[in-house]
């Protein structure tokens, strides 16, 4: 599997969870599971539209590029490069998602506030980080342009379902 199917799939999780991120604490009903499964679905719409900003750009420095095989190769190791920050991320991500599950509700609110309340504003370095492991892991400059508009759409996921729909909501 190349980075590249990795980070679509790793893009869209993170998309579905800005979608429940831009609907959090905006509805007062103890039942809200339909509410949440249709922000998480808003987000992953979103995220998919997107993401093909960076695809269509690796596209575009593909098809305009003299030695294409080179090209690939570059922006295959700057994917990786991307990755590996992002895949630190998500593993803690999902490690304090599994504590909030596996512990009693008191504790395991405690354990989403103490964990994913600063991750979550860490996304962002996270994203930062990811752009500087495309560049240094040998894809050079077109790499960091890809990863950069990668990461300019996933960070805009949240901020796009929020204006969308929840901005009137009381």
């Amino acid at each position: 599997m190349t980075p590249a199917v990795l980070l679509a799939l790793l893009g869209l999780i993170d998309a579905s969870f800005s979608g429940f991120r831009a609907y959090a604490g905006r509805d007062a009903r103890i039942r809200k599971q339909r509410a949440v499964v249709r922000a998480a679905l808003r987000g992953l719409s979103v995220g998919a539209v997107a993401l093909l900003a960076p695809a269509l750009t690796a596209a575009l420095v593909l098809l305009t590029a003299s030695d294409r095989v080179r090209t690939f190769d570059a922006l295959t190791a700057g994917g990786l490069g991307y990755l590996i920050p992002l895949a630190l991320y998500a593993a803690v991500v999902m490690a304090s998602l599994a504590v909030y599950f596996a512990l009693p509700f008191r504790a395991g609110t405690l354990a989403m506030v103490l964990g994913l309340g600063p991750l979550t504003l860490l996304r962002p370095l996270a994203v930062a980080a990811a752009c500087v492991g495309a560049l240094v892991n040998g894809g050079g400059a077109l790499s960091l342009l890809v990863g950069t508009v990668a990461g300019a759409a996933v960070l805009s996921v949240e901020p796009v379902v929020h204006r969308r729909w929840y901005s009137n909501v009381q």
